[in-house]
């Protein structure tokens, strides 16, 4: 089964095209603002570095978050056309189990953690072997809150983890241990190995539910709320 990936999670657009699991191209790329403009051809250029075309892949993999709001509309607007236009099924998956699969066989659990920003992280802790377990289900919280809950040794990893270190070990001491700095990105060839046993397992995303998980409003949507509460 030949798959497109995608990850749009964070700033960093990742692109990964698999066949029966094996990983036959990757691209990552920070495009930051630019998502919008270049991810259409970024596709475009992944394909065509191995020879293929959207017609002829068999599905679509698409990380459905937690992340940036922008990133993950995008990706997901980006993968539901291609899927429309290819008649080709979608299978998503966590972005944080995409992330905390960077490190699958640790020793210890693993907590993936991406930056909320408004003093916030968004947060998961699993336990990584051939597929991420989750002892946490992914949420929203203060990163101290979170960590609250944790009680044994724990890998973190991710942008949230790099920016909230000083915190993580002042509260975990020696129970705080942190990935290498090259693995803090998600690989969109770890949402493939994903998307890979979604499929297997029949689970593929009706197009009119394909929509990603923020798992908090946005700053738009919380000003309408409250306009709407003004005026009730």
């Amino acid at each position: 089964m030949k798959l497109l990936t995608v990850d749009t999670s964070t700033s960093w657009c990742g692109l990964a095209l698999s066949d029966d699991g094996t990983i036959i191209a990757e691209t990552q790329v920070n495009l930051g603002r630019r998502l919008a403009a270049d991810i259409v051809g970024q596709i475009d250029a992944l394909l065509a570095s191995v020879g293929l075309r959207p017609a002829e892949l068999d599905g679509f993999g698409i990380a459905m978050g937690p992340g940036s709001f922008t990133g993950l509309r995008i990706g997901a607007a980006t993968v539901k056309g291609l899927a429309l236009a290819t008649g080709k099924p979608v299978a998503g998956f966590s972005s944080l189990a995409m992330l905390a699969m960077n490190l699958s066989h640790a020793a210890h659990q693993v907590c993936p953690l991406f930056d909320a920003r408004k003093q916030e992280v968004y947060a998961g802790l699993y336990r990584c072997g051939e597929q991420p377990d989750p002892l946490i289900d992914d949420c929203v919280m203060p990163p101290e809150r979170f960590i609250e809950r944790l009680t044994s040794p724990t890998l973190f990893v991710g942008e949230g983890a790099v920016r909230y270190r000083a915190l993580i070990e002042e509260r975990l001491g020696a129970n705080a241990l942190f990935a290498p700095a090259y693995l803090n990105h998600p690989r969109a060839a770890a949402g493939a190995h994903l998307a890979h046993t979604a499929f297997s397992r029949g689970e593929s995303i009706p197009l009119p539910l394909l929509s990603p998980r923020y798992l908090r409003a946005s700053e738009a949507e919380t000003a309408r709320q409250n306009a709407l509460r003004t005026i009730a």
